[in-house]
C-alpha cells in the first residue's frame, strides 16, 4: 500500500538528522522516540506531511534507565535542540531497521533477485525460506495485488515473524500472500503443477529441491536461488546440470561502495558491504527437452582433484589443470617480449640467472 498525505497514528517513519544517523520508529498517541539528543515526541510529528523539520526535547531524568542516570555523559547527551527531517522509509530502510529473528538478505541481493529473476507484477511467484520477511515483502511489492506471492517457512516462529513485519509494512495482511510452515518438498508436493512463473529459494541445500521445483514451475519459468558460500555454488550447479531439465546456471554476486561528494573532494567511502551471498540464476526446460551445454575441452580436467593422484599423474596433468591456459604461440611472444626489455636494461638473462643462484 502506497501511503500518501498527512503521517498517521501507527505509521512507520523515518528520522535523520544532519550527520546522516537514521530511526526509525512506529507513531504512537503521546508516544516519544528517544535520540542521543533528546526525545522526539510523536504528537508534534502526527497530522503533518513527510519532508518537514522536528527538534528534540530535553529528556526528563524519570525517562533515562537506572543505569543511566547514574551517568552525567547521559544526562548531558538528552538535551533537546537537535533537529532530525521526518520521512517515510524507503522500502529497504525498513528492511534494514525492522525486527527480525533470522539474517536477513541485504537490499542489494533483494534488488539482484528481482532484477536477474525478471519478478514483475501479476506474476505467480514460490518463495522458500521467510527468515524474518525482508525477501517476501520485496516480491509481495514486485508481483502486487494481482498477482500472487505463495512462501514456504520451515519454522513456525520465523513465518510469525515474517507476517508481522509485512503487516507493519502495508498496513494490513497482503491478501495475495499463502505464507505456508512445513517442509519445502512435502508443501510443495500438494501445489499445482507448472503453475509458478518464478521460483526464490533461500536455503541451505537447494540442490536438493530442484525436483519439486522443476514440478510447479512453468516452462521458461526463473529460479533464483541465494547462498552463501561457494561450496554451495558448486554443489548447486552441479545438480543443476546433471537434472538436464533447467539452463545453464549464472552465477553472480555484488557489492556496494557508497561515494561521499564534498564540492570536489569526491572519493569512495572507507568501509563497503562486500560480499554477502552469491545468486545462482536458471530456467526451467519444457517436459521431454533437455537443456544444451557447453561441451568441455577433452584437455581441461576441471572435476580431477589433484590430491587424489599420484606424483606422476600430478606432474603429467598439471597443464590440464591450471585455471588459465597459455598457447604455446603466446607463451613465446611473452618471452620474447620479456628478452626484449631485459635488453634494454643491458642485463644478459642468464648472467643474472647466475648472479642470483650464486
Amino acid at each position: 500500500m502506497v501511503r500518501h498525505g498527512a503521517l498517521e497514528i501507527g505509521e512507520k517513519v523515518q528520522f535523520t538528522d544532519r550527520k546522516g544517523n537514521k530511526i526509525t520508529s512506529q507513531l504512537k498517541r503521546g508516544g516519544t522516540t528517544q535520540t542521543s539528543h533528546g526525545i522526539i515526541l510523536h504528537d508534534e510529528v502526527i497530522g503533518m506531511t513527510e519532508g518537514v523539520v522536528v527538534t528534540t526535547v530535553r529528556s526528563k531524568r524519570e525517562n533515562l534507565s537506572e543505569r543511566d542516570r547514574s551517568k552525567p555523559w547521559k544526562a548531558t547527551k538528552a538535551i533537546g535542540g537537535w533537529d532530525f527531517v521526518v520521512m517515510r522509509p524507503r522500502l529497504a530502510d525498513y528492511v534494514l531497521s525492522m525486527p527480525r529473528g533470522a539474517q536477513i538478505m541485504y537490499p542489494k541481493d533483494i534488488a539482484q533477485v528481482i532484477q536477474l529473476g525478471d519478478i514483475r507484477s501479476d506474476m505467480r511467484v514460490l518463495e522458500s525460506g521467510a527468515g524474518s520477511g525482508a525477501m517476501s515483502i520485496n516480491l509481495l511489492d514486485a508481483v502486487g495485488e494481482r498477482g500472487c506471492l505463495t512462501t514456504i517457512e520451515l519454522r513456525p516462529e520465523f513465518a510469525k515473524v515474517a507476517r508481522a513485519n509485512a503487516i507493519l509494512y502495508f498496513g494490513d495482511q497482503p491478501h495475495w500472500w499463502d505464507l505456508r510452515t512445513g517442509d519445502f518438498d512435502a508443501v510443495a508436493a500438494t501445489l499445482r503443477e507448472h503453475w509458478f512463473d518464478r521460483i526464490v529459494l533461500d536455503m541451505l541445500d537447494p540442490w536438493n529441491r530442484l525436483e519439486q521445483a522443476w514440478r510447479v514451475i512453468a516452462p521458461g519459468g526463473i529460479l533464483t536461488a541465494y547462498v552463501t558460500t561457494t561450496t554451495q555454488v558448486s554443489r548447486l550447479c552441479e545438480a543443476l546440470r546433471a537434472a538436464g531439465s533447467w539452463s545453464e546456471p549464472d552465477v553472480q554476486e555484488t557489492f556496494e561502495r557508497k561515494w561521499k561528494a564534498q564540492g570536489l573532494a569526491v572519493r569512495p567511502d572507507h568501509e563497503m558491504i562486500g560480499h554477502t551471498g552469491f545468486l545462482v540464476v536458471s530456467r526451467a526446460m519444457a517436459e521431454g527437452f533437455e537443456a544444451l551445454r557447453r561441451r568441455d575441452r577433452a584437455t581441461k580436467d576441471t572435476r580431477t582433484d589433484v590430491d587424489s593422484m599420484s606424483e606422476d599423474e600430478r606432474a603429467q596433468r598439471l597443464e590440464d589443470l591450471e585455471l588459465r591456459d597459455i598457447s604455446d604461440r603466446k607463451l613465446r611472444h611473452v618471452l620474447r617480449d620479456l628478452g626484449e626489455q631485459v635488453g634494454v636494461l643491458g642485463v644478459a638473462e642468464g648472467r643474472a640467472t647466475t648472479e642470483r643462484s650464486s
